[in-house]
């Protein structure tokens, strides 16, 4: 018995079908057309780099041929491949060590902006200028004194500080100053030098005290070259 012809849908569907499986199959070799399009251009591309990489590869082995052989290479890779966990933990350390960078960056910045802050500030207070002067004050006082005058100071300098300690007395800091004080306003009066008004001065107790003081302080100078 013979088969039904399939109706106009059914012949219809199935070019409908056949149409996109063409469709599917001319875009994917399209597609793989593309790829191999792609792949030779980026060959064309490649391919001057490559040759310009191992030319100047050629060129470095070539000057560094007669120190470096085949046997040093290999030895070389063979201890990197031993080492690789000694290399991978110095990569771990590495990375640590940049975190830790990142991570006290922002303080860094902080201290070094507290420090410019406080430099201006001893700036603004003339303490680099009082280091200046002093630095000049050490160079005048370097390029006055011999090495003999060094000595000499280091052999008497437990006399001077002993010195300096009696004369930094408050006492006589005290003394000094209130006597310098009435010294300056006494200066600006006007002096009367006639032996009539010296001899009224001689009558002043305050005189005839500072007189007799001098005197004895003369002695004492006095007494000091006596043999």
């Amino acid at each position: 018995m013979d088969q039904p012809l399939p109706s106009v849908a059914e012949l219809s569907q199935k070019l409908d079908l056949l149409t996109s499986q063409m469709q599917y199959l001319t875009e994917q070799a399209q597609a793989a057309e593309r790829e191999r399009e792609a792949r030779a251009e980026l060959m064309r591309d490649v391919m001057p780099i490559a040759n310009d990489a191992f030319r100047l590869t050629v060129e470095q082995l070539e000057e560094v041929q007669e120190y470096v052989d085949l046997g040093d290479l290999l030895r070389l890779l063979k201890r990197l491949l031993r080492n690789g966990r000694n290399i991978e933990t110095m990569l771990d350390q590495l990375e640590s060590m940049m975190d830790l960078v990142q991570t006290i960056g922002p303080l860094s910045d902080e201290a070094f902006g507290k420090a410019v802050t406080v430099l201006q500030t001893a700036e603004h207070k003339g303490y680099f200028g009082f280091a200046r002067g002093g630095m000049r004050i050490a160079d005048n006082v370097v390029s006055s004194f011999t090495e003999k005058d060094v000595e000499a100071l280091g052999d008497n300098v437990v006399l001077i500080l002993n010195v300096v300690k009696d004369m930094t007395q408050p006492q006589i800091m005290n003394f000094v100053r209130s006597t310098v004080n009435e010294a300056e306003r006494e200066l600006e009066k006007p002096v009367d030098t006639s032996l009539l008004a010296l001899l009224r001065q001689m009558n002043d107790p305050a005189v005839r005290r500072g007189l007799a003081q001098t005197m004895r302080v003369l002695r004492v100078v006095g007494s000091q070259g006596v043999k």
